[in-house]
């Protein structure tokens, strides 16, 4: 569904705490990766999660939906209203912990995107991208965080503070073609990012030392 900007969240040994945790699956499928995504529904991109529960790590308790209604996260409304528009039957999943492409935390350099805005010549939301974490940095070398492949970003000036290992480059899906706030594709972003970077835009990491994140904090490739 709709990913949601945060000013502070704890960095599990598991990702961000709450993120993924929910996912539909698609019934009829007998597959390895069942799951309803926007990849296959865009609609999904409209929907928010909302609220937060007191007693179950602050994970959503409600959905606003398109049409502006808040729908509680496990009611058989949401469930038959998403099902509806799949057009096949969904089951609402709860994961421990979370579903993830190929690790559980990934990063962006925002001049990465600001570099793809400029060839695309559109603007290009973050959220399009689905990053964990957004990195401004005083350099504005796009896709500089391929470089960061085997190396540890370290969050905050405790040399104990948060920490992920970046393990590979991110290879993008038609995702990003998608508008955040609208769900209509544009196919120029995806042949963009292929053209400047083999469709590469960000990186994916592994956590080795869970803490608290937040805007602001200083950050340090090691």
């Amino acid at each position: 569904m709709a990913g949601v900007s945060l000013d502070r969240v704890e960095l599990g040994w598991h990702g961000l705490n709450g993120d993924r945790r929910f996912a539909f699956r698609r019934m009829a499928d007998q597959s390895g990766f069942p799951w309803l995504s926007a990849s296959r529904l865009p609609e999904l991109l409209l929907y928010k999660p909302v609220g937060e529960s007191e007693v179950d790590n602050h994970l959503p308790t409600h959905v606003r939906t398109p049409g502006g209604a808040e729908l509680e996260l496990h009611s058989d409304q949401l469930r038959d209203e998403i099902s509806q528009r799949h057009g096949s039957p969904v089951q609402l999943m709860q994961l421990k912990h979370g579903i993830f492409d190929d690790a559980p935390v990934s990063l962006i350099n925002a001049a990465t995107i600001r570099e793809l805005e400029h060839a695309t010549d559109r603007r290009l939301d973050v959220l399009r991208f689905r990053p964990n974490i957004l990195i401004e940095n005083e350099s504005i070398e796009p896709f500089a965080e391929d470089q960061w492949v085997g190396k540890t970003v370290r969050f905050g000036t405790d040399n104990n503070g948060p920490a992920v290992s970046v393990t590979m480059r991110d290879l993008r899906c038609v995702m990003i073609n998608l508008d955040p706030e609208t769900a209509e594709a544009d196919s120029r972003v995806m042949k963009t990012a292929v053209r400047l970077n083999a469709n590469y835009a960000g990186v994916y990491a592994t956590v080795i030392r869970s803490g608290e994140l937040r805007i602001d904090q200083k950050i340090y490739l090691v």
